[in-house]
């Protein structure tokens, strides 16, 4: 990683005022106080509509923008951040979403003005992405149980952590795992899965560790299978994911490549970030390795 040099930076906050449960009302006040205007040029504008963050970022490499700031929830951070892939132009978080995976693997504050002060003294360093049919991610994709409830949860009228804990309830009693073919660099394996969840950073989110030894880094996706397992054995799954020890339970195999392919029986929902879509019953997945430059703290371990 390499610091940022001190010369008069220019940057672009994106706001999407409709993430998380909280308001987004204090954030422009907040760039005002806490960002350091002698070395930043700050501009802010809303986004209006999904697909709205990827576009204002889109023209922000245009216009040579040095940082573009993400403000909202891992959707959010998608939508930025694939503008940004393969350019000059830093990523930037102010995590404000129901899960901030990527900002927590990434060691950003949850608390705004903290966050914001990456802007003054954080590093630039690059880190690997992944891509699902040509879609990138930065944080994890599922399929199956994860991705019907991230289906449920995007149809909920509220949102946070209860909300989706709720909808991971609701949808548990009726999913039924299903047969998948996965191709990992070559070796094929055949897998009846509860979950197959492919992953760049460590966890969902909310400190949820579905990939405990997951790293940006290491030009490597981590494919973690979670196997059926019984309503009995579920709190000690749960306890597990949230101890980082996901790893240890029978009922899950860990495995690690740079292409996955995956075929399923049919068509059927995916979550990218926590986002969920519809996508063909044959799906590739690919590590770009180092492919984003991502602003952050200057605490931040090597190994991340």
């Amino acid at each position: 990683m390499q610091g940022m040099e001190e010369k008069r930076r220019h940057i672009l906050a994106i706001i999407n005022p409709v993430s998380g449960i909280g308001s987004k009302d204090k954030i422009p006040r907040l760039i005002d106080t806490v960002v350091n205007h002698d070395i930043n040029d700050v501009s802010i504008v809303m986004s209006e509509y999904a697909g709205h963050a990827r576009e204002i970022a889109t023209q922000a490499v245009t216009d040579g923008i040095d940082v573009v700031v993400a403000i909202g929830g891992d959707g959010t951070v998608n939508e930025v951040g694939s503008a940004l892939c393969g350019t000059q132009t830093a990523l930037a978080i102010v995590p404000s979403g129901s899960g901030n995976g990527l900002a927590r693997h990434l060691r950003i504050s949850m608390n705004a003005s903290r966050a914001l002060q990456v802007l003054n003294n954080g590093v630039v360093g690059t880190f690997d992405y992944c891509t699902i049919n040509g879609k990138p991610f930065f944080c994890t994709c599922g399929m199956g149980f994860d991705a019907a409830v991230s289906d449920k949860f995007s149809n909920e009228g509220t949102r946070g952590f209860i909300a989706y804990v709720k909808a991971a309830l609701s949808e548990y009693l009726k999913y039924k795992p299903q047969e998948y073919l996965i191709d990992i660099d070559g070796a094929k394996l055949r897998e009846k899965a509860f979950v197959i969840a492919c992953c760049n950073a460590a966890q969902y989110g909310n400190n949820a560790y579905i990939a405990p030894r997951a790293t940006m880094q290491d030009g490597l996706v981590d494919v973690t299978v979670m196997h059926p397992f019984s309503i009995v054995e579920s709190p000690i799954i749960g306890a597990r994911l949230f101890l980082r020890q996901l790893g240890h339970d029978h009922h899950v195999s860990i495995y690690r490549g740079k292409r996955v392919v995956i075929e399923r029986q049919r068509d059927d929902v995916v979550h990218l970030d926590g986002d969920p879509l519809i996508m063909p019953a044959r799906v590739a997945i690919e590590i770009v390795n180092r492919g984003i430059h991502i602003l952050v703290p200057p605490s931040l371990p090597n190994d991340v």
